[in-house]
């Protein structure tokens, strides 16, 4: 299934069910924030998605959009200083690595990503905050909350990218309220990497995708706006 329309048809084909079969491809996609357009969106590959839980695999090789700044800088060389004020734009890339398997609850404000070394060394888990992922039929979508969890295999913990939390404050992209709200959802995802509670416990990190499943395609319209959505 390596074309874009594919994609689509598939997409389609799980929001008319309420669930997407395994092997369906969809779009995983970050808005910039609130009301704005999306910055980020990857095609992935559904390996569960129930009431439980949504998993994706996210192929290396996968074609992707990624945030920029306008003169075709990486964000990630901007100084943290200018880092969010200088004008953006998106651009295509391919995915690098060996692949992410993402995993999220219906309404919970993060997200689980697994990482491995190549030779399928597991390598750690990342807590990404988030909004709680909206569905529509072409995949979900959220807005990234800046501060992130690393999660190691002998369950050891630190925070991540805690600078950008604050300067993403400091440059207005997040009022004193919603930082509250995202310090919370962190403490309540530490209490479940302590008490080492799903996903961690669930044996995730030996999964390993279905060699038959392509990698999917970014199709036309990544960056539609859905007319109907839910959670």
């Amino acid at each position: 299934m390596a074309e874009g329309g594919a994609v689509r048809a598939e997409a389609e084909a799980g929001g008319s069910t309420g669930f997407w079969a395994p092997g369906s491809q969809i779009l995983w996609r970050y808005r910039e924030n609130a009301g704005a357009g999306f910055h980020i969106a990857r095609p992935v590959t559904v390996v569960r998605d129930d009431t439980d839980l949504l998993a994706v695999w996210l192929a290396p090789g996968t074609e992707c959009v990624k945030p920029v700044l306008s003169d075709g800088t990486p964000v990630h060389q901007e100084p943290l200083e200018s880092r969010y004020t200088k004008p953006r734009t998106v651009q295509r890339d391919t995915w690098f690595g060996t692949g992410v398997l993402k995993l999220a609850r219906p309404g919970e404000p993060w997200s689980v990503w697994l990482f491995w070394e190549p030779g399928w060394q597991f390598k750690n888990w990342y807590v990404n905050l988030e909004t709680p992922l909206v569905r529509w039929a072409g995949g979900v979508d959220s807005e990234d909350h800046f501060l992130d969890i690393s999660v190691h295999p002998d369950r050891s913990w630190h925070w991540r990218d805690e600078d950008e939390f604050a300067q993403a404050q400091r440059d207005g992209l997040m009022d004193a309220e919603v930082a509250e709200r995202v310090r919370e959802a962190g403490r309540s995802a530490v209490e479940a990497i302590r008490a080492w509670g799903p996903p961690f416990r669930d044996g995730w990190q030996h999964w390993r995708p279905d060699p038959s499943w392509d990698v999917p395609s970014l199709p036309e319209g990544w960056d539609r706006m859905p007319a109907h959505m839910s959670t």
